[in-house]
């Protein structure tokens, strides 16, 4: 079975991560790099022994690549998304997915026209703990708490906290709490940059699901943590260590005592990005549905689109 031929466009921070996973992944040929920036097309072109460019159009040309990782900012992921898709190229997307719901929906409406599988990069729902986690809230949970911070970096300066973090725990209560949203109530505040540097948004959902969620980039320490409870166990999760830890309500020992059984479920440490980009090129291989679609991409997006408008207002 011939190889996958498959491209990145934007080597940034992240890009570069996308095409040295595809280079180490079976199955799968990196055929070249695309960016706005010649030197950084260069240098990884070098790196992985692959053609570099600057224009879009002639690396479609020259190397035919059937599945593309667009790894540009934000505000660039629909013009260059759409019309790839346009040509029937496979993509997976960076989250947020685009800068607009509107957007979204538009580029929904082309996957679907031209039959690609259209994969949107909320990493952390292929971390083994929430793999994990999803296979075991068989219905929706009482109440959610994420928590999501770290130091200021540079780097990411073309979205707030909410587009940047707060998007990974959207997306990942959206798919266990499987509910409508009723409310949102929402706060943030700008600290080093013209957009929210830190925000707090509970999430209420018709099932009665309440969700609490804070993040920030400009905290001393770096922390991913989410708390799940659910009727009769309460699962923390460590995302940077992939851990979960699972309380059972206490029960009453035979003595008359009370005990409470706590477990560590035994996890793979595995490297989240190279299973959602293994993960894509199976889609891509199999003609499946991904785990994480358009249609999950937008909602979450709408969802923080939504959260914003509150911090707008407050």
């Amino acid at each position: 079975m011939e190889p996958i031929r498959v491209g990145v466009i934007g080597v940034g921070h992240l890009g570069r991560i996308h095409a040295r996973i595809y280079k180490e992944l079976m199955g799968v040929k990196l055929v070249g790099v695309v960016d706005s920036s010649q030197a950084s097309a260069d240098e990884i072109g070098r790196m992985y022994n692959v053609p570099s460019y600057t224009d879009i159009e002639r690396f479609l040309q020259e190397q035919r690549p059937e599945a593309i990782s667009v790894v540009v900012p934000t505000v660039y992921h629909f013009d260059v998304a759409s019309k790839l898709a346009e040509r029937g190229i496979h993509l997976l997307v960076e989250k947020p997915v685009t800068s607009a719901v509107e957007q979204a929906s538009a580029l929904l409406d082309i996957a679907r026209e031209h039959n690609i599988v259209l994969q949107v990069g909320h990493v952390e729902r292929f971390n083994s703990a929430i793999r994990y986690l999803s296979e075991q809230i068989a219905q929706p949970p009482l109440f959610i708490q994420s928590r999501r911070q770290g130091p200021f970096s540079s780097r990411i300066g073309d979205v707030g906290v909410v587009l940047d973090l707060m998007i990974h725990d959207i997306d990942i209560i959206l798919s266990l709490v499987k509910s409508d949203v009723v409310s949102i109530n929402a706060m943030g505040r700008k600290i080093r940059t013209n957009h929210e540097d830190l925000a707090v948004a509970q999430i209420a959902f018709a099932c009665g699901t309440v969700a609490d969620i804070q993040v920030s980039r400009v905290a001393e320490r770096r922390v991913r943590q989410m708390d799940v409870m659910d009727t009769d166990k309460y699962y923390s999760v460590n995302f940077e260590t992939q851990d979960v830890t699972i309380h059972h309500v206490p029960q009453t020992s035979p003595s008359g005592g009370t005990f409470e059984m706590i477990e560590h479920p035994l996890l793979p440490k595995t490297e989240p990005l190279k299973q959602e980009l293994s993960h894509f090129a199976a889609c891509v291989r199999n003609r499946t549905q991904p785990l994480v679609g358009i249609s999950d991409g937008k909602r979450a997006l709408q969802v923080a689109v939504d959260v914003l408008k509150q911090i707008e207002r407050g």
